[in-house]
């Protein structure tokens, strides 16, 4: 059952099932995000201008 709301002369109904669902998907695809972020960290900034100071 979804919910109803008033807004002027609008009124919509939210279907909180799908709330859910989207929540679910969203909290799934930040988990996988910070696993991966765990596994390959990200190169720091001295990293990168020392190869690039090399290119030169």
């Amino acid at each position: 059952m979804g919910r109803l709301i008033i807004e002027g002369n609008s009124v919509y109904e939210v279907d909180e099932e799908c709330i859910r669902t989207k929540e679910q998907e969203r909290k799934r695809e930040q988990a996988i995000e910070r696993r991966q972020a765990k596994t390959f960290p990200r190169r720091s900034n001295s990293n990168n201008q020392n190869r690039n100071q090399r290119m030169k």
